[in-house]
């Protein structure tokens, strides 16, 4: 595997003013996973700590799918905003760990709700919400939605080999919902919304961060099975130096853009992937400690849930607040990125 992308793309910036969080929701299964649980498998409680900050993550159950998850995410979100299912008109659910290759994810939330709306997934991976987020946002935007229903949601536990003492630790299931509206706001000095955000992506480099088998391309074979291709696969040092790169480009962009600087932003949410990515990413912007939002800690890097749950849990513990500038940026494979400022 290379050691990071030859290729280095700068995506261009967008914005979508006018577009408001109404309300957040999140969903983590019971089962709480320790270090020390892992400890049976052979994986070293110290080093996970150290290499990645992580302690604990959550694990579904076995009859608990990826729909699951988002069902229950999305029933916190609609309590919290007062909606029902009928007032929703646009369902977005990103996922890498679909229920099936067919029918869609979002199709299956749909059929659950009893929402009579467009429905579909959306697969970036880690950056899968941010990909979500813009592509609802556009719709709102556009007048084609008035509510819209974002679902990240990943059964991580399903993709990873329990034999990879390195990978196996870094990662948890969990589901988190946002319902997107329109921000009545005259104009847009005041209005809500994504100040300035950039998607990108640098294919060069999806071997760092992919699943051999169980495509068209290599179909998941008996071989291709005993082989373990149906698990992630990981070049960890390539990702990191990637994911802090990638990070610190695009949020300079994003800041530029609007003319702001990393001091101006009230809180800084990354995809909790790695304490350490983390680290690296914001010392750069010279950025203090207590504005950057972390709960990796406790339920790991669950992709394209990460940052959902990071910002239900920032909200319900009043870190953010109307008005605020927030930072969010999702990173992971592909290798695809999404970074937005965003005006609470």
């Amino acid at each position: 595997m290379t050691s990071e992308p030859a290729v280095k793309s700068r995506g261009p910036i967008g914005r979508a003013l006018g577009v408001r969080v109404l309300a957040t929701g999140s969903y983590l299964p019971e089962q709480i996973v320790t270090n020390e649980d892992l400890a049976a498998l052979g994986c070293d409680s110290e080093w996970i700590v150290r290499r990645t900050g992580i302690q604990q993550r959550r694990k579904g159950a076995a009859n608990e799918a990826t729909s699951d998850m988002a069902y229950q995410a999305s029933l916190a979100a609609m309590a919290q905003a007062g909606i029902t299912a009928e007032q929703i008109d646009l369902i977005i659910v990103a996922t890498m760990t679909p229920d099936y290759p067919t029918p869609s994810t979002a199709c299956e939330l749909q059929r659950r709700l009893g929402a009579v709306a467009p429905a579909m997934d959306i697969n970036a991976a880690c950056a899968g919400f941010m990909y979500a987020c813009v592509t609802a946002a556009q719709f709102i935007r556009a007048g084609n939605s008035r509510v819209a229903l974002v679902v990240g949601a990943d059964m991580m536990s399903r993709t990873v080999n329990p034999d990879d003492k390195k990978t196996y630790p870094l990662f948890g299931d969990g589901a988190g919902a946002t319902i997107l509206v329109a921000d009545d706001s005259p104009d847009g000095v005041t209005a809500s919304g994504i100040l300035a955000y950039q998607l990108g992506s640098e294919g060069c480099g999806g071997e760092m961060l992919c699943i051999p088998a169980g495509g068209s391309r290599k179909p998941l074979t008996p071989e291709a099975y005993a082989a373990g291709e149906q698990f992630l696969r990981m070049d960890g040092r390539g990702v990191f130096k990637w994911a802090v790169r990638v990070f610190e480009e695009s949020a300079q962009d994003v800041l530029d853009a609007v003319g702001l600087r990393a001091d101006q932003v009230d809180l800084i949410l990354l995809h909790q992937a790695n304490q350490r990515i983390i680290d690296s990413a914001v010392a750069d912007l010279h950025v203090p400690a207590e504005k950057v939002f972390v709960n990796l800690d406790r339920y790991g890097n669950t992709s394209a849930a990460s940052i959902p749950l990071a910002l239900d849990e920032a909200l319900r513990g009043g870190q953010i607040r109307r008005g605020d500038l927030v930072l969010l940026c999702g990173f992971g494979a592909g290798l695809a990125w999404g970074t937005a400022l965003w005006r609470w």
